[in-house]
C-alpha cells in the first residue's frame, strides 16, 4: 500500500524500516539480553531481518554486541559517542524536571542544563510538551544537607499544572487520614535542602503555608479557579525567612526584586540565600536581601547586566544614591 507509512504481510500491519527500528531499538533499551528469535517474534519479523536492523543501528552509531549462544542475541552497550535515545514518557517527564533543577543548581552544570532542557523541550511531542510547559519550578538556592524526599512525577505535575491553571488544589497531608482534605490556592512549587514544597494559601486556616510535596497525597478534580493572591513581600523570597526560621520575613530587614538581562542558569551561579527564576529567553528574576538598601543595590549590581527593578521603590531609590556616590569618586580631583 504505497504511502500508506505501512506495509500487510501475513494478514498483519508491519511497520516500515524507520518505526521498525525504533521498536527494534526500545525492546534493547528495556533489558540487558535479547535472544534473537525473540525479537523477532516480538516484531513479528524473521531473524534475518533481525540481523539486517542490527547492522543498520550499529552505522547509526548504537554500540550492539552480538551474544554467542545457541539462538544468539544482541545487547545494547556503552559506545565512545552519544547516539539517538528513546524516552517513555514517565522518563521525558524525569529528565525534564531534573534539567529545570540543575539549570538553577549552581554548579558547573547549569550552563548545559539550561541548552538540553530547551533541546529536550524542542523535540518533545505536543502531549507531552502542554504538561511541561505548566512545570516550573523554582530551586531556592542551598546545598542539600539531606538525601532527597522522594516524589512522584505526576504528582509535581498535577501541583504545577494547578499553579498553571490557577485550581484550588484538594489533597491529603501526611497523617491527616480521616481528615476534611485541605483545600489551598496553590502559588509556587521549590526545592529546598533537597526536598520538594508546595507554597499556597490555606482557605481553611486563611493563611500561607509550606507543604512538602512527598506528603501530599491529591484528591481529584481540581477545585473552581481563583484569582491568586499576593506572596508576603510580593514574591517567594518570603519562603527563604520561612525555611531559615525569621517568621514572616527572609531575616534581612531589605529585600527587593529585579529582572537582570542574564540566564537564570547564569545568576543561579552567583546566588546563595536568594530565589531565581526563568523570565524569558536570556532573562531572570532575582529576589534577594540585604542589610541596608544600598548594599542591597551594590549586591545586585555584581551581576553585570542590565537591571529592572520591579520592587520597592526603596530600591530604586538606592540604586540612584549609588550612582550620585560613584559620580562623585570619578570626578573628585584627586592632584
Amino acid at each position: 500500500m504505497p504511502g500508506s507509512g505501512t506495509y500487510f504481510r501475513q494478514n498483519q500491519i508491519v511497520p516500515k524500516t524507520s518505526a521498525r527500528l525504533l521498536a527494534l531499538l526500545s525492546l534493547l533499551q528495556a533489558r540487558r539480553d535479547w535472544p534473537g528469535s525473540l525479537l523477532a517474534e516480538r516484531l513479528d519479523i524473521s531473524l534475518r531481518t533481525v540481523r539486517r536492523d542490527v547492522d543498520r543501528l550499529r552505522e547509526l552509531g548504537y554500540p550492539i554486541a552480538a551474544i554467542k549462544g545457541p539462538d544468539g542475541g544482541y545487547r545494547l552497550g556503552a559506545g565512545t559517542e552519544l547516539p539517538p535515545l528513546l524516552f517513555d514518557d514517565e522518563q521525558a517527564v524525569a529528565l525534564t524536571i531534573a534539567l529545570q533543577i540543575a539549570t538553577t543548581s549552581g554548579d558547573g552544570l547549569a550552563d548545559a542544563a539550561a541548552r538540553a532542557l530547551t533541546t529536550i523541550r524542542q523535540v518533545m511531542p505536543a502531549r507531552l510538551r502542554h504538561r511541561i510547559e505548566a512545570l516550573r519550578v523554582t530551586a531556592v538556592e542551598r546545598p542539600a544537607t539531606r538525601p532527597a524526599a522522594p516524589v512522584e512525577g505526576d504528582v509535581l505535575l498535577a501541583i504545577s499544572a494547578a499553579v498553571h491553571a490557577r485550581e484550588i488544589l484538594r489533597f491529603d497531608y501526611g497523617s491527616d487520614a480521616g481528615k476534611p482534605p485541605r483545600r489551598v490556592e496553590p502559588h509556587h512549587v521549590i526545592t529546598w535542602d533537597g526536598r520538594w514544597y508546595l507554597i499556597a494559601w490555606d482557605l481553611d486556616r486563611g493563611d500561607w503555608r509550606t507543604f512538602r510535596a512527598d506528603r501530599i497525597t491529591l484528591r481529584t478534580p481540581n477545585g473552581p479557579r481563583f484569582t491568586p493572591r499576593e506572596l508576603p513581600g510580593g514574591d517567594v523570597a518570603y519562603v527563604v525567612g520561612r525555611f531559615r526560621g525569621a517568621g514572616e520575613g527572609s531575616g534581612w530587614p531589605c529585600q527587593g526584586t529585579v529582572i537582570l538581562d542574564l540566564p537564570a542558569a547564569t545568576v543561579a551561579l552567583y546566588t546563595r540565600e536568594g530565589v531565581v527564576e526563568e523570565a524569558g529567553p536570556g532573562r531572570c528574576r532575582l529576589a534577594l536581601g540585604s542589610w541596608s538598601w544600598p548594599s542591597l543595590a551594590a549586591t545586585i549590581a555584581r551581576y553585570d547586566a542590565d537591571i529592572e527593578v520591579v520592587s520597592p521603590q526603596e530600591l530604586t531609590d538606592a540604586f540612584a544614591h549609588l550612582t550620585r556616590r560613584f559620580t562623585r569618586t570619578t570626578t573628585h580631583d584627586t592632584s
